[in-house]
């Protein structure tokens, strides 16, 4: 056995003291929540926790263990009561995951601090005696920027409501205020943790924005003041390197629910509840500054914010700059005449002012290419631009295509009338200019091509721009493309090198500085080749990117669509930062936080700022290294190019077996999550009744796979890919990339947190299925092979061992939640029976109910 270092140990007991403990305390206040049958419930749940937990050992069906329960704890075995008493417990272990993730974030502090060795201020002070490494920060911070982007996936189950309670119960749990705790405990018990109806698009995007407002305009503007104060030690002129964007109601991506109106909408909300935030800072320097000289100005400024934050009827527009002048007004009469009493609370409104503008977050438009097709058709059929196209125009090839463009601003007159989605992007293209007017360029300056296949994807767009109100000469706009799929990523370089030699498309990124953002996604790339082969997919498609980019001296900046889980992207992704090489692209980081990873990432001040540190150290140190990437050596690129083939042959292989749909259909709640009303977003893209795999939404397919305690899409292949090395003889080549790159390394580490998620003794009983038997065992054996392997490149006895608290933390969640799970088993077993409409309507509302507790309680499963 390897012995634990100190530091370990050290944190693993403080895990143990502050939150397991602790948790352990509070939760004997449930015994106190106001549910209906209180007593019985109360006293009820442990035994059955207890009985799950044996009943699993014990290799037993849920509808074994849950049935053996009724009998021998309970008198009443009629199928009402029993879904009752069901849901009672549902009920309570939702409100457990809760008070684990509030005790959990009360401590955040105690159990993380950021790496003062690789911390800006670090790198600022070893370049004091050292020229070319200060002028290489210098360089460097006057190029690097930090920009996240919360998006409405469906993964997000807890109401504003809730939210606000998790904020206070966490307030309350570090000082021990016990009476608030039972308050507030109490107060979510009678608190609903679902919407009765699915929400519209802006009710996402209103919920999202609860962080921005309580979160990230506090955090965000922490993280920069650090920053500032830093550089202005050092000497160095600070500038913006936060930024935030938003997807709510700008994602119309498959999801028919969004709409130009909403898309208007939300930019409004958005820039309505900044300058709440503003007034309410306003309103608190309002009360220090009480000197003569500055009263008119401050006078102005509560007026122009006032109206701004409430009054609707005003036409909105851009005042970011009137605001800063006038705030350095008062800054300036400050520190001449009242020796600078109070310029620091001046100093802080600025500073988010010139963060967030009049905009808070850039409200990102996403489309596919394939709608977007569909609209460049339908215009072309208008007049004037019938006469430009010849009528085989999309029988030609992509050059020929590319040959007839002309860029040229037209008046379009449409007679033809339009379907939904082409007048909702034709309608949108119009909207964006009325939004830079109102909220600054910066407002909804990018459109993201989703499915971007080739260089005619992005130029065709710019033309429907040029048609649909917008000039040559001002196209204010930076369009996106979107690689997704395996084949899509290995042919992005040579999209880009059409693009970069254009003279249209060159002229127009000079107007925008030379800059190019590229969306990268990882969850449809892992549906499709498995979990090593899009992580190495998304690494060569960077480095090409890069090579491509520098070859036509274009800043390039990689915008990483990321889920929560490893599979989509999650896991440790700072890790992922900080360990790429000269040869990619990393001054610009972009990413998406999405699902859980919002309220357990950046759910609070705390949370959120030293996650921000941590990416924003991961440029800078990758940044001041620009080491080369060892994976870019003949070596270690052949092992992972092999590795990569074989597990994408293993995944591939897996997809295309004849059971792996009805085995997702059977025994997870695949079928339901249509019916879980947090997302106005379809589960999946096609309208058909019958499901293809094709269809399926990524976090549709990892959320299945994840309430089965399965997480396939996490680890499947890599076993096997490891032990075809092995048996080859390879293993020493394999360690030593293991030990040498970073960045393999954390595709492993994130690979181990997905399977210290998976627990195959759950649905044990599935091996003697006379139909599904022989695929569960095939997946179950791929694991442990996975399993086996990891644990042998890494020199370790379990799963995360070299992080413990990660590792305590998911092991009390899965065992909080276990009895979801078998819950959730024996209501799908029912369901395959013959059942009358109220018994149909209740098991599928346990099985949905269900859902909740276990993503909520993974925090980044889906």
């Amino acid at each position: 056995m390897t012995q634990k270092p100190r530091a370990t140990g050290q944190k693993e007991l403080t895990f143990n003291n502050e939150v397991v403990s602790r948790f352990e305390l509070y939760n004997s206040l449930f015994l106190t929540l106001p549910f209906y049958k209180i007593k019985d419930t109360g006293t009820l749940l442990p035994l059955f926790i207890k009985h799950c937990e044996d009943g699993v050992k014990e290799r037993g069906k849920p509808l074994d263990i849950i049935n053996s329960f009724f009998e021998k704890y309970t008198q009443d075995n009629d199928p009402k009561e029993i879904i009752d008493l069901l849901f009672r417990f549902i009920q309570y272990i939702e409100r457990q995951v809760v008070l684990f993730d509030a005790v959990e974030d009360a401590s955040f502090n105690k159990l993380n601090s950021p790496d003062d060795q690789s911390s800006l201020h670090s790198y600022l002070s070893k370049g004091i005696d050292n020229k070319i490494l200060k002028n290489k920060i210098e360089k460097l911070i006057d190029e690097f920027s930090l920009r996240l982007v919360l998006t409405a996936h469906p993964t997000q189950f807890y109401p504003g409501s809730v939210l606000s309670i998790i904020t206070d119960l966490t307030s309350a749990l570090k000082i021990n205020d016990v009476s608030t705790i039972n308050q507030l405990l109490q107060q979510l018990g009678k608190t609903p943790f679902f919407n009765k109806k699915s929400p519209t698009p802006v009710d996402e995007a209103l919920s999202l924005a609860w962080y921005l407002e309580n979160v990230f305009y506090f955090a965000a503007a922490n993280i920069q003041a650090d920053v500032d104060h830093s550089l202005d030690e050092f000497n160095i002129a600070s500038r913006k390197i936060i930024e935030l964007g938003f997807w709510p109601g700008g994602d119309r991506d498959g999801n028919p629910n969004v709409h130009a109106d909403a898309t208007i909408q939300v930019a409004k909300m958005l820039r309505q509840i900044l300058f709440r935030c503003y007034y309410r800072d306003f309103r608190n320097l309002k009360r220090r500054i009480t000197f003569r000289g500055v009263e008119d100005t401050i006078a102005e400024v509560h007026d122009i914010l006032y109206n701004n934050a409430f009054d609707t009827s005003i036409v909105p527009e851009n005042i970011s700059v009137f605001l800063l002048e006038k705030l350095n007004d008062i800054k300036n009469t400050l520190i001449e005449n009242h020796d600078g009493l109070f310029s620091g609370v001046v100093d802080d409104l600025i500073r988010k002012v010139n963060l967030f503008g009049s905009h808070f977050a850039s409200l990102d438009i996403r489309q596919d290419s394939r709608v977007l097709r569909d609209v460049h058709a339908y215009c072309r059929r208008s007049k004037p631009i019938v006469s430009i196209f010849p009528e085989n125009y999309d029988d030609l090839e992509e050059t020929e295509k590319i040959s007839l463009l002309s860029f040229k601003s037209a008046k379009v007159t449409y007679t033809e009338e339009a379907d939904g989605l082409i007048d909702d992007t034709l309608q949108t293209i119009a909207e964006i200019k009325q939004i830079q007017e109102s909220n600054g360029e910066l407002a909804c300056h990018r459109f993201i091509i989703s499915n971007c296949q080739q260089a005619l994807d992005i130029l065709q767009l710019i033309e429907l721009f040029l048609w649909n109100g917008w000039d040559e000469e001002k196209l204010t706009i930076d369009f996106v493309p979107l690689f997704e799929t395996v084949h899509d990523l290995a042919g992005a370089g040579e999209i880009m090198e059409t693009l970069y030699t254009h003279p249209f498309y060159i002229k127009h990124l000079e107007s925008r500085g030379f800059k190019q953002d590229i969306m990268l996604g990882f969850s449809d790339s892992t549906k499709d080749g498995g979990y090593l082969m899009a992580n190495w997919s998304i690494f060569n498609a960077k480095v090409a990117l890069t090579t491509v980019a520098e070859k036509h001296n274009i800043k390039l900046a990689f915008f990483d669509g990321r889920g929560g889980p490893p599979s989509r992207g999650g896991g440790k992704t700072h890790r992922f930062y900080a360990s790429m090489g000269k040869e990619i692209a990393n001054t610009n980081i972009q990413l998406t936080i999405q699902g859980q990873t919002i309220s357990s990432q950046y759910g609070s001040i705390d949370s959120a700022g030293f996650n921000m540190e941590q990416l924003i150290n991961a440029g800078i140190s990758a940044g001041i290294r620009e080491k080369h990437n060892i994976l870019l050596d003949p070596l270690h690129k052949d092992v992972l190019d092999n590795m990569a083939a074989d597990s994408y042959d293993a995944f591939v292989a897996l997809r295309k077996h004849p059971l792996f749909l009805s085995y997702l259909e059977k025994f997870s709640p695949l079928t339901l999550l249509s019916k879980i009303t947090i997302s106005s977003r379809p589960v999946k893209r096609s309208s058909g009744e019958q499901l293809k795999l094709e269809d399926l939404r990524a976090i549709s397919f990892v959320t299945a796979w994840s309430q089965l305690k399965q997480n396939i899409p996490g680890f499947y292949g890599i076993g096997t890919a490891l032990k075809n090395q092995e048996d080859q003889g390879n293993w020493s080549n394999i360690h030593k990339t293991y030990q040498e790159s970073g960045y393999f390394k954390t595709i492993i580490e994130n690979c181990m947190m997905s399977m210290s998620k998976t627990d195959f003794a759950i649905t044990a009983h599935f091996a003697a299925d006379e139909t599904y038997g022989d695929f569960w065992t095939m997946l179950h054996n791929e694991f442990e092979l996975s399993k086996t392997m990891l644990l042998k490149l890494a020199g370790h006895d379990s799963l995360m061992e070299n992080y413990p608290v990660e590792k305590r933390s998911i092991a009390v969640r899965e065992k909080i939640v276990l009895p979801l799970v078998l819950i959730q088993h024996y209501a799908l077993g029912q369901l395959q029976h013959q059942l009358d409409d109220d018994q149909q309507n209740a098991y599928e509302k346990l099985a949905i109910r269900t859902v909740y507790g276990i993503v909520n309680a993974g925090r980044n499963l889906a």
